[in-house]
């Protein structure tokens, strides 16, 4: 593996790449709290502001895989450098964003530098810990500076926003990323020869095809579902990924190994972050406006709200190693989405205007089954195979993690639009309901023109309550569905191929080992 003559300490570079890579789910889900104040100053519609979110999740998710393996090709630390520097100049471009075209073409970038990094920054410090134990020390940081992220994004975009402008949320990103691109040059270069060909043609219409199904979902309430152009972003859709399918059959290096998807218990490990994607991630993306809109509350009083929600993830895996002396993989995956079910049932049943007290238990419900899924998934996925797989079948895992979080989030942003503009038309007309469901979604309450403030923000909490409560309904549904399907797709067979670890502990060890040598293939 060649190399620079000098080498960093494994823990600088770990420093190096924790401190940058922090940022990354931070503005991921912190973004959603500055969609209100964006559609104020910039004077967009909800659709547009939308995008603000989406337009991340997309390359984010489309380039995880390809930046991964041209990782191996040109250096780790170089496609971490590249990833930090586009990821450092999307936040500036955001911060000065003129209009809002500016801004989602900036939150595109932020996505493509968040893969490169995320991709590169793994794989240094897969190379920086040879050793298992100090592997597995490393990599269980790593896991909590992103969990950290997760949790205090809402937080400390709200607070920003609040205090100091959507813009200033941005900009403070950047200016947080400096020093991490200043000690790029201190980390020592790795790369390895990699067999075959990078598999661009896959990653093309992969990236397309989820292109054209977060287009047509997104544009669909506005257009209309019948439109042309939405019609025809689905039937693209469908096409790209029947190509996409094919060319991973035949070519040599695939980006992702499609044989593995006849393995019932792979796929229903894969199949746990897809469903945890609607039932935790599209949450943290949803709530904040509706907080703001039927709470009145300001965009630092939503993230601290959301901490609930968020918050179970910073404690619960060290927690769940000791859960899992006495339980099964299998009863710990089935009771995460048994845990999400029920909390989201529950806060299907809170009726809109209630405040944070009320809002507690069903949010904690759900943030403990995330957190309890984060200790075991990753290791749970790589040890349904064998060892020689084990880094196809993690670049498979993390294509489903991380395009399930881009189709929950277009998805239940589609059905809150529609149901919530439904609700109004029949008092308001269509006009004036797609345009009060945009101020809505926006986190804003004021009604739009020609509309009487009286009795509307009865009206509209209503509507918005409503159209929540029945996506919740949905969501609590596919978890049910989904634990009664993990469940029996995990269950114990005598004729195995590939054997499985017996306790959680254990499989989390063998996991991060594995996962650290194999992570740049990601």
């Amino acid at each position: 593996m060649p190399g620079s003559a000098r080498r960093t300490s494994p823990a600088a570079t770990l420093t190096v790449v924790c401190g940058a890579l922090l940022l990354i789910p931070v503005t991921a889900t912190g973004a959603a709290e500055a969609t209100a104040d964006v559609g104020r100053s910039l004077h967009t519609g909800l659709a547009a502001s939308q995008w603000v979110v989406n337009a991340f999740f997309l390359t984010f998710a489309s380039l995880m895989a390809s930046t991964g393996s041209l990782a191996d090709r040109i250096g780790r630390r170089r496609m971490f450098a590249g990833g930090i520097a586009v990821f450092t100049a999307s936040m500036l471009l955001a911060t000065l964003a003129p209009g809002i075209g500016t801004l989602v073409a900036a939150r595109l970038l932020a996505g493509a530098g968040a893969a490169a990094a995320t991709t590169g920054g793994s794989a240094l410090i897969a190379a920086a810990f040879t050793g298992g134990p100090s592997r597995t020390r490393a990599f269980g940081l790593f896991g909590t500076v992103l969990g950290l992220g997760l949790a205090f994004g809402p937080v400390i975009a709200g607070l920003l926003v609040t205090g100091l402008g959507w813009r200033a949320f941005f900009g403070v990103a950047a200016v947080a990323l400096l020093p991490s691109l200043l000690a790029v040059p201190l980390l020592t270069e790795s790369r390895r020869d990699a067999p075959g060909p990078i598999d661009w043609t896959g990653a093309a219409t992969f990236t397309l095809g989820l292109s054209a199904f977060t287009f047509a979902l997104v544009e669909g309430p506005s257009l209309g579902w019948t439109h042309g152009a939405v019609l025809g972003g689905f039937t693209v859709c469908v096409l790209l990924l029947a190509a996409f399918a094919l060319v991973e059959r035949r070519h040599p290096s695939p980006l992702v190994d499609l044989a593995l998807l006849t393995r019932p218990r792979f796929v229903a490990i894969s199949a746990m972050p897809f469903l945890l994607a609607f039932g935790f991630v599209a949450l943290t993306i949803v709530l904040p406006p509706y907080l703001m809109a039927t709470l009145h509350a300001s965009a630092g009083t939503a993230g601290l709200t959301l901490m609930l929600l968020t918050g179970p993830a910073l404690v619960l895996p060290p927690l769940t190693g000791v859960l899992g002396r006495w339980l099964s993989q299998r009863v710990l995956l089935v009771l995460t989405l048994l845990l999400v079910a029920a909390g989201t049932a529950l806060l299907a049943l809170v009726p809109g205007g209630a405040g944070a007290g009320s809002l507690a238990a069903p949010l904690l419900l759900v943030g403990t089954g995330f957190g309890i899924s984060l200790a075991i998934m990753d290791g749970a996925a790589i040890s349904a195979v064998e060892p020689e797989r084990a880094g196809m079948a993690a670049g498979l895992f993390n294509t489903f993690r991380i395009s399930g979080e881009v189709v929950a989030v277009t998805v239940l942003g589609a059905l809150l639009t529609t149901l919530t503009r439904s609700g109004l038309a029949g008092r308001y007309g269509d006009g004036a309901a797609s345009a009060a469901t945009s101020r809505l979604l926006q986190g804003d309450m004021t009604p739009p023109p020609g509309v009487a403030a009286t009795g509307y923000a009865e009206a509209a909490t209503h509507a918005y309550a409503g159209a929540l409560h029945d996506a919740l309904w949905a969501l609590s549904a596919l978890s049910l569905v989904g634990a009664l399907i993990v469940a029996r797709l995990l269950r114990p067979t005598a004729d195995s191929s590939v054997s499985t670890v017996t306790t959680t502990t254990a499989t989390a060890t063998a996991a991060v080992e594995r996962r650290a040598a194999v992570e740049p293939a990601l």
